[in-house]
């Protein structure tokens, strides 16, 4: 019988959390040795995994997740954006979004592919016809992996796929998604050697990295009580903001524009309360950076944001199910090769164009994983990146019904080859 209190499930993962930093702070033996193989991010996402797996707690109950992502996401990205330096985002240049598009467009031809490559194996497969028909269904998962809930919700209502047969789609979006987001949580840790292979150039991330280190050390003191009650004011206090503007635009859009109404419109991404929610704390904090709220650096802000993210990363590795890997594996087969082809192109393209690896990660995951894991792996790189992130994933809301109606109707193409 899993635990579904959220107040045992939260002390659990934030158990598993204290144990990976502790652990990954020995300078000797065992843990040293481990930690050099494997990253303590990665830890972090993987322990809930294995205890949501085990039956010890149930993602499915608990409300953790939805906590973390609705609350303690608007908050770090507050707090990391706090001392932002607009102009150094700016710098590191147009490599960004090459990858963010080839992210895109790895998705909008990786569904097509994988069905032309298991329709020699597998051409039972495909013979569904109607709402039965699998590029339908396939279709959800072309607008989650480029734009988020939204855009796949839109798709189940633009191709009319059997609701009874989703649960399938869903359940290769998580396990897929996720298994691509742990493999790109290994390569952070990696992340020098990967950049030396790919010989790329790093300068404008360092420098911007750098920049916000010496103006934390300049800015550097001893915290009060009253500094953190008012940092957390600031980062609270905007959650707040962006949930009451979230609702307000949301339900101003919906009431006032059919496009943003009606779920099959290529608009309706912009009726996501979550869209609006990451996208308002996100500018708050960018303009917080132009006012004396930047010194709470000083005290450490973006520690406090990062230990948001965590919680966030504990909660998000709490969804996946390693047992529930093999339960479709014709579908999972479809999802991993689809995967493949768009890492593939991202591999091939940073490698071409000279591109960090914080550009491939980010790229792919402003597409797959959308506003809640695009800030939460910028910021494993340094929590100034965070913004870098929610922006690319904002650009992934908005082409994320078209990509995937692209996507969609090749897949329909090659279905009927």
């Amino acid at each position: 019988m899993p635990f579904t209190n959220d107040a045992i499930v939260f002390g659990i993962l934030m158990i598993s959390l204290g144990f990976v930093f502790f652990t990954e702070s020995k300078t000797t033996g065992f843990w040293h040795k481990f930690y050099k193989i494997v990253p303590g991010l990665l830890m972090c996402y993987f322990i809930p995994a294995i205890f949501n797996s085990l039956g010890i707690i149930s993602s499915e109950e608990t409300q953790t997740y939805h906590i973390a992502s609705r609350y303690l996401l608007p908050a770090s990205l507050v707090l990391m954006t706090l001392s932002i330096d607009l102009k150094a985002i700016y710098n590191l240049g147009y490599k960004a979004l090459i990858m963010f598009f080839t992210g895109t467009i790895g998705i909008i031809i990786g569904g097509p592919l994988a069905i032309l490559l298991l329709s020699f194996f597998f051409p039972e497969l495909f013979n569904g016809a109607g709402p039965d028909a699998i590029w339908r269904g396939l279709s959800t998962l072309a607008g989650s992996w480029i734009g988020g809930g939204a855009n796949q919700a839109a798709m189940l209502e633009i191709f009319e796929y059997n609701p009874q047969k989703y649960g399938g789609m869903v359940l290769v979006d998580i396990i897929v998604a996720n298994i691509w987001m742990a493999i790109i949580l290994f390569g952070i840790g990696k992340k020098d050697s990967i950049n030396k292979w790919l010989k790329a150039d790093t300068s404008a991330i360092e420098e911007l990295k750098k920049k916000v280190a010496l103006f934390a050390n300049n800015s550097k003191r001893n915290p009060t009580l009253t500094d953190y009650m008012v940092l957390l004011s600031v980062a609270f206090g905007t959650v707040g903001i962006s949930h009451l503007g979230a609702e307000l635009i949301s339900e101003f859009l919906i009431e006032n524009f059919e496009s943003v109404a009606d779920k099959s419109s290529g608009l309706s991404s912009f009726g996501s309360k979550f869209f609006w929610m990451i996208t308002i704390a996100t500018f708050v904090g960018i303009g917080l950076s132009f006012t004396k709220a930047r010194n709470y650096e000083g005290i450490g802000a973006s520690k406090i944001g990062s230990v948001f993210i965590y919680i966030l990363v504990a909660t998000i590795g709490m969804k996946m199910d390693l047992g529930s890997i093999l339960d479709e594996p014709k579908l999972m087969l479809i999802g991993v090769i689809w995967m493949t082809i768009h890492a593939s192109l991202l591999i091939i393209t940073a490698k071409i164009i000279r591109a960090p690896y914080f550009f491939l990660a980010v790229g792919s995951q402003a597409n797959v994983g959308g506003a809640a894991s695009a800030p939460v792996v910028a910021a494993a790189f340094h929590p100034s990146l965070a913004t870098v992130g929610v922006l690319l994933a904002v650009f992934g809301y908005v082409v994320g019904t078209y990509g995937a109606m692209i996507c969609t109707y090749l897949m329909e193409f090659t279905s009927n080859l």
